[in-house]
């Protein structure tokens, strides 16, 4: 078992710190109070390949295994969780359709989508299907040669600002459940379809957030992803892959939110001394940096597991989703204390990495479902043998 990186893995790392360093740094605190979205940036990270990271490489992608993507997006998490965040959901939703779409979707698509000359947004989430997402209402229904959506989804990253949407909608009966589900490429300017005002939030403000609703919208037939009734099965393989992607955006939260503090310990004087000689605050410290390291190697162990093709990623990708993100936003919670009042600043980038970091505990299935999901399967008589 090596636990180092390759040259090549590290080669990644580093071109995606100077990247964020770069491309992210100087802006993400205006992006964040002005509400930005930075496609501009996002399409230079398209340059990079960092739009199509694990897409299959006929679909224009890179290929990479998930352990290597996991490096690229830690690197710009320290930085801007936010867009960075966006970037990992566009990755996933442009997997979706290159390892699911018709050829002629997939090699119209493809090539922009893993350039970064267009964006993806990823639609499962309803109004009432959130946690339960197999109770899902949107319907399409097959006339002729066309598929006609109609329904409703929400909570929905860079909604009204992307160009392709990845929908699940149900093509069974109303009891049909998960098995009644299918995917579809949806273009996002395809009449019929409407956007609501941009949700205002906590954090996340460099990517906006909106519902989407579909009327009599008519795409064709070849826009389906894979075959009618796969589409559960579909988001369920982009959500193993999501999860490990927001847990890695937790983690690089946190590597930021540490660097800040450990820099501010020896900068910071009182009682006529650098408050990092008080060992209560190097014990917490040495606390962030533990939870820390052992958040990055859970996430690297799940990627490793989803690459492999482990019959328990899945558990995996759950575990590491809810150990990092809770991990990760305690972090950045205990650098903003660290820093006292000046954390609470917007002066200091701790307040929006803890923003930022709060909703990764939520989305992609919230910790609560995760735990669900994962003693479910500790509940097999194999289970204690095999989850170790």
């Amino acid at each position: 078992m090596d636990f180092e990186l390759s040259d090549d893995q590290r080669a990644f790392a580093d071109t995606a710190r100077q990247f964020a360093q770069a491309e992210l740094a100087p802006h993400a605190a205006r992006w964040d109070a002005e509400g930005i979205f930075p496609r501009e940036a996002i399409a230079k990270a398209g340059e990079l390949g960092f739009c199509g990271l694990y897409a299959p490489e006929n679909a224009g992608g890179l290929g990479l295994p998930r352990l290597d993507a996991t490096l690229v997006f830690e690197e710009m998490a320290a930085v801007d969780p936010s867009t960075t965040a966006f970037i990992t959901i566009h990755n996933m939703a442009t997997w979706m359709l290159g390892t699911w779409a018709t050829p002629a979707v997939r090699e119209h698509w493809g090539p922009l989508l893993t350039r970064g000359e267009k964006l993806a947004s990823y639609c499962l989430t309803e109004p009432g299907a959130g946690s339960d997402a197999a109770a899902l209402k949107t319907r399409a229904e097959a006339i002729g040669h066309e598929w006609v959506i109609n329904g409703s989804k929400a909570f929905i990253s860079g909604a009204g600002s992307t160009d392709m949407l990845v929908l699940m909608a149900r093509t069974g009966d109303a009891q049909s459940g998960a098995g009644g589900i299918s995917a579809f490429a949806v273009p996002a300017d395809t009449p019929g379809i409407s956007y609501g005002k941009r949700e205002h939030k906590m954090g996340w403000n460099s990517q906006p957030t909106r519902t989407i609703s579909f009327d009599n919208v008519r795409i064709p037939a070849d826009h389906l992803l894979g075959r009618e009734g796969e589409g559960f099965k579909i988001a369920m393989k982009g959500l193993d892959g999501g999860r490990i992607n927001i847990a890695t955006c937790s983690v690089g939260a946190a590597q930021g939110a540490l660097t800040h503090a450990q820099r501010y310990l020896h900068e910071r004087r009182q009682f006529g001394k650098p408050i990092a000689s008080f060992q209560a605050l190097q014990f917490k410290l040495a606390d962030m940096a533990t939870e820390l390291v052992a958040a990055r190697q859970m996430v690297r162990l799940a990627a490793c597991k989803l690459d492999a093709g482990a019959r328990d990623a899945s558990t995996y990708c759950a575990m590491a989703k809810r150990f990092a993100t809770d991990a990760g936003f305690a972090v950045c919670n205990e650098a903003l204390q660290l820093h006292g009042g000046y954390g609470y600043l917007n002066d200091f980038p701790l307040e929006r990495l803890v923003r930022d970091a709060r909703v990764h505990q939520i989305l992609e299935g919230t910790n609560e479902i995760m735990r669900v999901i994962i003693a479910r399967r500790m509940l097999e008589g194999d289970a204690p043998e095999v989850i170790r």
